[in-house]
């Protein structure tokens, strides 16, 4: 990502300088970083115009949204009608992507560790805290799993990616939601936080015996371990592009209510159970820089697919696009 990060840096001064061209500010989730940095850089290589991304988590997105201090926001935790009218902005998905549990623990591979969601919550929870509890040891029999404390690693920023996970371990868990719930920051039992996905996946990687919760695009990039975990219905299913794929066509998006939906545990035995759309929220009342990122949007929604995939996203389906585009019409956004 820092090689993509310094091509667009570059690329931005160049256009700067480029009579007619545009700049647009957006921050936000850390979750589609790696793709809105990729989007932005080829929006910027055939039309000159800039987008500036800052990855700083669902929470800042909103803030700085709210305050108008950028001119697009980007959160993974969607707004309700409520919330959106009170802070005038408009709301709308941009990708869907994975959170995989990540975990480094020498000699166990990727694909091999299976997990149960209710043990997932658990470790989380700091209920189960070393590597060969019984529990674990009961799904998976043959691993040599050593008799070490299980590090968990989690954000420590307001973060849709936290929100959604823990939204899965509360549907997964009855302890989990009695004394945590869902939110996009919580009061973590253990563990040590760190920033953005990027700060996660960075902690798991660096720290022998750790387990973390990551956006599947910071798993690929950074040559992570993903556990097993099981679908609504109990099977078994791994971290894998068709299992994704197969839980996001549960997708249901209304216009009426902004788009508001959450991914998780989706019907099917081979949904993935922790999907997850990501959102672009926009102030209302900004009509001409509106236009602006819609112009972004719309270019990455013609063009965008390939990069979403090759970086382990899931685009949006184009019927699912086409509601989008509606919407903006609805909203006096696109004549």
């Amino acid at each position: 990502m820092k090689t993509i990060a310094k091509g667009l840096l570059i690329a931005a001064v160049a256009a700067s300088s480029m009579m007619g061209a545009t700049k647009i500010s957006g921050a936000g989730a850390s979750f589609p970083a790696p793709l809105y940095y990729d989007w932005a850089y080829q929006y910027q290589k055939e039309t000159k115009n800039r987008v500036n991304y800052q990855s700083i988590g669902s929470g800042g997105g909103i803030k700085q949204i709210s305050n108008r201090v950028v001119n697009f926001g980007a959160s993974d935790k969607p707004l309700k009608t409520a919330k959106l009218e009170k802070k005038k902005l408009y709301q709308f998905p941009a990708v869907i992507g994975s959170i995989v549990v990540a975990f480094n623990v020498p000699g166990i591979a990727d694909e091999s560790l299976k997990l149960k969601n209710s043990i997932v919550a658990d470790i989380f929870s700091g209920k189960i805290t070393r590597w060969n509890d019984a529990a674990i040891l009961a799904d998976n029999k043959g691993l040599k799993l050593p008799d070490e404390k299980i590090i968990v690693c989690h954000r420590s920023d307001g973060s849709g990616t936290t929100y959604n996970f823990t939204y899965y371990l509360a549907e997964s868990s009855e302890n989990w939601k009695n004394n945590y719930g869902a939110g996009k920051a919580i009061d973590w039992a253990t563990g040590i936080g760190g920033k953005g996905n990027e700060g996660v996946a960075s902690l798991v990687k660096q720290t022998p015996f750790a387990i973390g919760y990551i956006e599947n695009a910071y798993k690929e990039k950074n040559n992570l371990s993903a556990a097993i975990l099981q679908t609504k219905s109990g099977k078994w299913v791994m971290a894998r592009e068709e299992n994704f794929k197969a839980a996001a066509k549960y997708a249901s998006w209304t216009k009426k209510d902004n788009f508001y939906a959450l991914l998780a545990l989706q019907d099917g035995d081979t949904s993935y159970p922790v999907v997850a759309a990501t959102f672009i929220l926009l102030p209302i009342e900004k009509v001409e820089t509106n236009k602006e990122v819609l112009k972004f949007i719309e270019y990455a929604f013609k063009n965008g697919d390939a990069s979403a995939k090759k970086l382990g996203y899931i685009p949006l389906p184009e019927e699912t696009k086409d509601l989008i585009r509606s919407y903006w019409a609805d909203k006096g956004l696109v004549k």
